[in-house]
């Protein structure tokens, strides 16, 4: 909500004047029109966009914005949009830790317990460092609030996500062992800074942050229901013409909820290198770079992305709620940022904002190392296929990965989920992801198993290859049908024999097609739920299932008898 009398004065003039574009410090006509080009689809007809920005040392040398901010009524964006920022949120509610440390209000390695008594003990230590790096093991709390019934576009409180988080049995994994983003982190950081100083977030941030920063229609908007003026709205795609309402009416804040514009966020970008909030060695503690167990290091840094891009070190994040879709890079040697807030489901912040970056920050590794040539298909060919022949097939892992691998034109694919593309050859068992060799698959036959580990950055996957076997007879499929309960979340779901299939049921969402892998996984279209494993005694009888899909691992239902 604008705090100042002259931010609605300079909002209403704006839009009288019909100004779409900033440019504070001139940038070239010639680059000015290749990023309307980049844009300009989005200007036809009556189609949702976004608003951009480009900072340039203490300055946002190019602001626009570009198709609709409001369908109904015509709005268009402008760089005075307020936009829903998603998971760039989190930075704010990091930052907001960052300078409770410094005042000596609370320790990055604490309990979260200590600041937190509804939360659980689920006998390890969570510390808010594990809560700023996703390493904590909580499970996310829109899957577990959509495995219980709530759809996303319902009215979503603070105190209905606490709820849920206090009722957790058992994490995903062991605290530090491994990376998995979870938004139910930032929602108890949130609660923490009101544990702290009795402010929420909104408040603390606001007096903190946003007010030194001159951040003045900024804000974490954990009231769906109060009145922004000049907010835009967010669409899906229906076709090529036609767009549908994306609702989102959530009245929670730390994960997701903060409310700006591309005006605003440039202020906030600057400070990465300009302090007006905090300092030097408080934004060096924000980006510093998370850390497993183990000792690896991860590119997640305090609510905050760590890498690089055309050499240069860069500090990132992306957003995604309902149809907005949000990106904001900082590169701070080069005392640049860009920024690409869009009200369109399926729109590309990520890749537009580096397409803009491109164009200002040249690739420094030329004049260090030899570019690599891309690695094409001809890479991939395999010397003798038929070897490869008993590796080819679906594959699956406890966790719920599914993996397909097949040969075409001689070379080694695999699909998972969307996915697909050729592997390249490393060793005698091990492949490689073309565009990020650090992904490695790995092949083995051990006793009758025939397996595949799957590495990456942050985990190694486990799976397992499966027979698809679709003559099940429906006495063999019966054993599967019945009622399952959670006591953590309080729901039940049953599976059902319907037209010789399988199909989970719940009294909030359509029945849904079961798949039977093997005799053990049980998978579905439904993203908040879509693997199951089953759970049996020691007679095989089944006993129940445990949900291992995403960010959910090991939350158990019992079948009712």
């Amino acid at each position: 909500m604008y705090k100042k009398f002259i931010a609605p004065i300079l909002a209403s003039f704006l839009v009288l004047l019909n100004v779409q574009t900033v440019t504070a410090q001139a940038i070239p006509d010639s680059i000015t029109n290749r990023i309307d080009s980049l844009f300009g689809k989005w200007t036809l007809g009556n189609s949702p966009g976004c608003a951009v920005g480009i900072v340039r040392n203490d300055s946002l040398i190019f602001a626009k914005g570009y198709g609709k901010a409001n369908l109904e009524y015509g709005i268009f964006n402008t760089p005075g949009t307020l936009f829903h920022m998603a998971s760039i949120s989190k930075q704010f509610a990091g930052w907001s830790m960052i300078l409770l440390a410094k005042q000596g209000k609370l320790k990055l390695d604490d309990d979260v317990r200590k600041y937190l008594p509804w939360f659980p003990d689920l006998k390890h230590k969570i510390t808010i460092q594990h809560l700023l790096n996703h390493t904590s093991g909580i499970r996310d709390q829109w899957q577990l609030l959509a495995i219980s019934g709530t759809r996303l576009d319902d009215v979503i409180t603070q105190a209905h996500v606490v709820k849920i988080l206090s009722q957790q049995r058992a994490l995903n994994f062991t605290p530090g062992e491994e990376y998995s983003y979870s938004n139910s982190g930032f929602t108890m950081l949130a609660e923490i800074v009101k544990s702290v100083t009795g402010q929420t977030l909104r408040q603390f941030t606001d007096s903190a942050i946003f007010k030194p920063l001159g951040m003045a229609s900024t804000h974490f908007h954990d009231d769906n229901s109060e009145i922004e003026r000049g907010r835009a709205y967010s669409y899906n795609r229906k076709d090529s013409a036609h767009f549908s309402n994306a609702i989102l009416s959530y009245s929670v804040a730390g994960a997701t909820s903060l409310f700006t514009t591309v005006n605003d966020m440039s202020r906030w970008a600057m400070n990465f290198y300009s302090h007006h909030s905090g300092d030097q060695r408080d934004i060096d503690l924000l980006t510093h770079q998370g850390k497993l167990n183990s000792g690896k290091l991860l590119d997640y840094a305090n609510g905050i992305a760590v890498g690089k891009h055309n050499g240069w070190r860069e500090f990132s994040h992306g957003g995604a709620d309902a149809g907005f879709r949000t990106y904001l890079t900082v590169f701070p040697d080069n005392k640049m940022a860009f920024m690409v807030f869009s009200n369109l489901g399926d729109f590309d912040p990520g890749g537009m904002a580096y397409a803009i970056a491109d164009l200002f920050i040249k690739d420094s590794s030329l004049k260090k190392v030899e570019k690599k040539a891309p690695r094409d298909s001809a890479a991939a060919v395999l010397k003798n296929p038929a070897v490869w022949k008993k590796f080819l097939g679906d594959y699956i892992g406890n966790d719920g990965l599914p993996f397909n691998f097949y040969v075409k034109g001689n070379s080694l694919y695999y699909r998972v989920f969307d996915e697909t593309n050729f592997l390249i050859p490393e060793q005698k068992d091990t492949f490689s992801i073309p565009a990020a060799p650090e992904i490695k698959f790995r092949f083995s036959i051990k006793g009758k198993d025939t397996l595949a580990d799957v590495f990456t950055p942050s985990k190694t996957y486990h799976v397992k290859k499966y027979i698809v076997d679709s003559l099940r007879s429906d006495a063999f499929l019966k054993a599967y049908t019945g009622k399952y309960y959670s006591k953590e979340l309080d729901c039940s779901y049953s599976i059902i024999l319907k037209n010789h299939h399988l199909y989970l049921t719940n009294a909030k969402y359509d029945d849904a097609r079961l798949n039977l892998i093997g005799t053990e996984h049980l998978t579905n279209e439904n993203w908040w739920i879509n693997h199951v494993k089953m759970i049996r005694d020691s007679n095989k009888t089944i006993k129940g299932f445990e949900v291992n899909s995403g960010r959910i691992q090991h939350l158990r239902f019992d079948k009712i008898k």
